[in-house]
C-alpha cells in the first residue's frame, strides 16, 4: 500500500487556497488514494512504499510552494502494487506538503492540506517510480447572483444543523461538538461534502461540482435523505461518523 490514511482528519479553514491560474495546465506528481481529498482539507498521511517515499525526498528538494501532488481517487484498482491502480478519476485536488515527520527505517507521516483542484488529462512519463499527470487547474466559481448563492448556503446550515443533532441522538459525541460552520459559501460546501457520512462514488461528485452553488444543490438534496436514514438506522451511521472527525481549525 502507497500509504496509510492516519486520520480523516480537520478542515482549515484559515489555510488558503493558493490561486492558481483557472485552465493553465501543468505536470505533477501524482498520488492514488482510496480516499476524496477536498480544497481546504488537512490530510495526515503516513508513507512506507519506496516509490513514494522517493516522491517525499523529491519534493523536500523543491522550494516549499512547489511541495505538492496530485491526491486522485482511485476508480478502479487498489494502492497496493505497482499494477494495483487500473483507472483514476478525472478531477482530484493538489496536497500542499506542510510537515514531513522522517522514521530511520525511510518511513514518514506527512501532514498535507488540500489546495486547488484539477482535471487530470493524461499520464505522463517523467522516468519516475510514481506517477505523474497533465492537469488543467480549474476555477471555483460561485455559479449564480450573491443573493441566491446566501440563501441556499443558510438552508444548507439549517439541514446541516438536522443531519448533526440526528446524529447526535445517536451517541455520537464528535457530531454534537462540531464548531459553527463557516459564513462563506464555498467553504461551507467543501466542509459538509467531508462532514457527511458518503461513499467515495458521492464525495468524488461534490468534488467536481462545476459551482458552489451547484454543489450545495446537491447536498440539500444528500442532507435530506442521509438525515432521514440516520433517524430510521440511527446506529450505523453514527459509529462512522464517530470515526470521522470534522472541526473547524
Amino acid at each position: 500500500m502507497a500509504v496509510g490514511v492516519r486520520s480523516r482528519a480537520a478542515y482549515d479553514t484559515l489555510g488558503r487556497v493558493t490561486g492558481r491560474q483557472a485552465g493553465a495546465r501543468a505536470v505533477i506528481p501524482l498520488f492514488p488514494l482510496g480516499t476524496v481529498l477536498v480544497p481546504g482539507l488537512v490530510l495526515p498521511l503516513h508513507v512506507f512504499e519506496p516509490r513514494y517515499r522517493r516522491l517525499v525526498a523529491d519534493l523536500q528538494e523543491r522550494p516549499d510552494e512547489e511541495r505538492g501532488f496530485g491526491v486522485v481517487a482511485i476508480r478502479e484498482g487498489h494502492e497496493v502494487g505497482e499494477s494495483g491502480v487500473t483507472a483514476l478519476h478525472d478531477v482530484g485536488t493538489l496536497a500542499l506538503m506542510r510537515t514531513v515527520t522522517p522514521y530511520p527505517d525511510g518511513r514518514s507521516d506527512l501532514v498535507t492540506n488540500g489546495d486547488a483542484r484539477f482535471r487530470l488529462h493524461r499520464l505522463v512519463d517523467t522516468g519516475t517510480p510514481y506517477h505523474c499527470g497533465e492537469v488543467e487547474w480549474l476555477d471555483e466559481p460561485d455559479g449564480g447572483e450573491p443573493d441566491d448563492v446566501a440563501a441556499l448556503s443558510q438552508a444548507v446550515v439549517r439541514r446541516f444543523d438536522e443531519y448533526r443533532a440526528a446524529v447526535a441522538r445517536t451517541g455520537a459525541v464528535e457530531a454534537a461538538q462540531m464548531l459553527a460552520l463557516p459564513d462563506d459559501a464555498r467553504t461551507l460546501s467543501y466542509l459538509v461534502a467531508v462532514a457527511m457520512v458518503l461513499d467515495l462514488r458521492e464525495r468524488q461528485a461534490l468534488l467536481e461540482a462545476g459551482s458552489t452553488l451547484e454543489r450545495l444543490r446537491h447536498e440539500m438534496a444528500l442532507l435530506g435523505r442521509e438525515t432521514g436514514l440516520v433517524r430510521e438506522l440511527p446506529s450505523l451511521p453514527a459509529v462512522d461518523l464517530a470515526r470521522t472527525p470534522s472541526a473547524l481549525n
